[in-house]
């Protein structure tokens, strides 16, 4: 696992993508930093959180498009298959590399709280609660965009799957509020990830919704082995 996760990583800053992600997402933690908290003379960063909300949604797709697609695309995928390890550590490293690079990329926040807290006193329990929370976020996604990336061979194919995925996370609060039937309006609520984030931005950790997305994540991990297993038999 631990070569694989190497390997991942270093591929990700041998290429612009892991570069232009972790800029983009300083870029917009930093543009809501400055329109909220300096420009608007406040010390409240829930704001902040709240609103790299969907730019996580949108922007892990990118980050995970090539996770498993790329070896397919250049055949060594029956390399990593054929290799002495099993197909759990080769998915929990190329899963462990996307996480590294996402919680560089989210480093950002904890940089502007400690800039912030140069001229007052921040509020660090729910500075803590909300970075829990957006990281525990991107972990989820990155496990369901991996996933989609471990079907097809395409780059392109598995970012816009990510970006449907995506829209439909955004969506979803929407859905239950058009459906008629009850199940199907339980089911969406207990679904929505907007749900289940806002109260990490209030800096209250709430067991359910962490076991919501360390439940979510496990369980596309351990779908992208199965896929993975399949095609090793197929």
């Amino acid at each position: 696992m631990l070569a694989v996760l190497k390997r991942e990583f270093r591929a990700y800053f041998q290429s612009p993508l892991g570069y232009v992600f972790v800029a983009a997402v300083y870029f917009f933690a930093g543009y809501y930093f400055f329109t909220y908290n300096l420009y608007g003379n406040t010390t409240n960063m829930t704001r902040l959180f709240e609103l790299l909300f969907p730019v996580i949604l949108f922007l892990v797709p990118v980050l995970t498009m090539r996770l498993m697609s790329e070896d397919k695309r250049l055949k060594t995928d029956q390399l990593l298959l054929t290799a002495p390890v099993s197909r759990l550590s080769i998915v929990l490293g190329k899963y462990a590399a996307a996480v590294a690079v996402y919680l560089i990329a989210i480093s950002a926040t904890m940089l502007e709280a400690v800039v912030m807290a140069l001229f007052a006193a921040p509020h660090w329990p729910m500075i803590l609660g909300n970075f829990i929370g957006l990281f525990l976020l991107g972990a989820t996604l990155i496990a369901i965009c991996m996933l989609l990336s471990a079907l097809t061979e395409s780059q392109v194919v598995a970012a816009v799957a990510g970006f449907v995925v995506s829209l439909f996370l955004m969506l979803i609060d929407a859905l239950a509020l058009v459906v008629n039937s009850r199940f199907l309006q339980a089911l969406f609520r207990n679904l929505s990830f907007n749900d289940r984030y806002r109260p990490f931005t209030l800096g209250i950790l709430e067991l359910p919704h962490i076991v919501f997305f360390l439940s979510i994540s496990g369980l596309f991990v351990l779908l992208t082995v199965a896929i993975l297993d399949r095609e090793r038999w197929g």
